[in-house]
C-alpha cells in the first residue's frame, strides 16, 4: 500500500494522537462510515502500513529519571562486527531505541536509566565492555518540547 489518500492521512494522524479512540468516533472525524473505516484500517494493518499500538508511559511514574542519546563508534566495520553489536544491544533493557546511521558513527541509542548511577553503571559496564565498541559521546537530554513517539 503505497498509496495513501487524504482520508487515510486522517485516520492515520488521529490514530497516532490516540491509538484507543472507538472506530465510531474515528470514523466521525475522517466523515466516512463506521465500517468503511473499519475497512481503511484493517487494510492499514494487513499490509503492515500500521505495525501496532502503544502505551505512552509517563517516565517519571515509571522510575525513569535520566535519558540519554549515545553515539557509537565501532572498531570492527565488518557486517559481522555490527550484527555482533546489534545483538548485544538488543539484550539491553536500558537501551530503548537503536538506529544505524550515517556519518562518523555508525550508532544512534536511546538510553532511559534511573538515574545518573543506573547510566553510569550501564555505559562503563555494559557499552563499555563491547569488544566492538570504540568510542561513545553521551548527550543527556534536559527537556523535551516535542515527542511524538508513542
Amino acid at each position: 500500500m503505497t498509496d495513501i489518500d487524504e482520508i487515510d492521512g486522517k485516520i492515520l494522524r488521529a490514530l497516532r494522537r490516540d491509538g484507543r479512540i472507538t472506530n465510531q468516533a474515528l470514523a466521525g472525524l475522517v466523515g466516512l462510515s463506521p465500517s468503511a473505516t473499519l475497512r481503511r484500517v484493517q487494510t492499514m494493518e494487513a499490509v503492515g502500513l500500521i505495525r501496532g499500538y502503544r502505551a505512552v508511559i509517563d517516565p517519571e511514574k515509571a522510575g525513569i529519571g535520566f535519558t540519554a542519546y549515545i553515539t557509537v563508534g565501532l572498531n570492527d566495520h565488518t557486517k559481522s562486527g555490527q550484527e555482533s553489536f546489534e545483538r548485544a544491544v538488543a539484550q539491553a533493557p536500558l537501551v530503548r531505541e537503536c538506529h544505524n546511521i550515517t556519518g562518523n558513527v555508525e550508532y544512534l541509542l536511546r538510553v532511559e536509566a534511573s538515574d545518573l548511577i543506573a547510566y553510569k553503571h550501564f555505559h562503563t559496564e555494559v557499552l563499555g565492555v563491547l569488544p566492538q565498541v570504540a568510542r561513545l559521546t553521551t548527550y543527556v537530554v534536559m527537556g523535551s518540547p516535542k515527542d511524538e513517539r508513542a
